[in-house]
C-alpha cells in the first residue's frame, strides 16, 4: 500500500481538491500503517508580465521577496495538511524556488523521485480546449512522465 504520498498544490482551492481523497484514502490504513504525505510547491522567481504596447517581459522577483514568498508558502502547506495532520498522518511541506520560468511538471515529478513517492495525488482544473492548447496542463504532464501511479482529482466546480 501506499507509503509516501506527494501532493502538490498550487495555492487555489481547485489544487486542494486531491487533499480531501488522500484523507480518504489513508482513512482506513491509520493508525495500522504509518503513511508520509508531502505537500509540495513550486515558486517561479519571474513575476507576470509586465506588457507595454506590444512588447512584454517578466521581471523576476528580488532574492528578498522570493524568500517572503517561500515562507508564505511552506505557511500555506502547514495549513493545507491539518486535516491530515489531525488523523495522525506525518505531513511534511516542500518548497522547490525556481529561478526563471520554471517547468512544474518536471519538478513534481523529480520530488516523487527524490522522496520515493508511492503515489501522486495531484488537482486537476478541468481546463480544455483552447486554454489547455496554449498552457498544457501540468496535471497531463505528471501524468504521462511520473514512474509512480497518479491519483487525479478533478475539483467540484463549487471549488472553481
Amino acid at each position: 500500500m501506499y507509503k509516501k504520498i506527494l501532493v502538490p498544490l498550487d495555492g487555489s482551492k481547485v489544487g486542494e481538491a486531491a487533499l480531501a481523497y488522500v484523507e480518504e484514502l489513508l482513512s482506513d490504513l491509520i493508525p495500522e500503517t504509518e503513511v508520509e504525505v508531502t505537500l509540495f510547491q513550486v515558486i517561479s522567481s519571474l513575476t507576470p508580465s509586465v506588457v507595454a504596447g506590444e512588447a512584454r517581459a517578466s521581471i523576476p522577483y528580488t532574492k528578498k521577496d522570493m524568500e517572503q514568498i517561500k515562507k508564505k508558502a511552506i505557511d500555506y502547506l502547514g495549513e493545507a495538511g491539518e486535516g491530515l495532520r489531525s488523523k495522525g498522518v506525518v505531513v511534511r511541506a516542500r518548497v522547490k524556488t525556481k529561478m526563471g520560468i520554471s517547468n512544474a511538471a518536471e519538478e513534481i515529478i523529480k520530488a516523487a523521485h527524490e522522496i520515493n513517492a508511492d503515489l501522486i495525488a495531484i488537482s486537476t482544473h478541468g481546463s480544455s480546449g483552447l486554454t489547455r492548447w496554449a498552457f498544457g496542463s501540468v496535471t497531463d504532464k505528471v501524468l504521462r512522465g511520473a514512474n509512480v501511479p497518479v491519483l487525479m482529482v478533478r475539483a467540484l466546480k463549487r471549488a472553481r
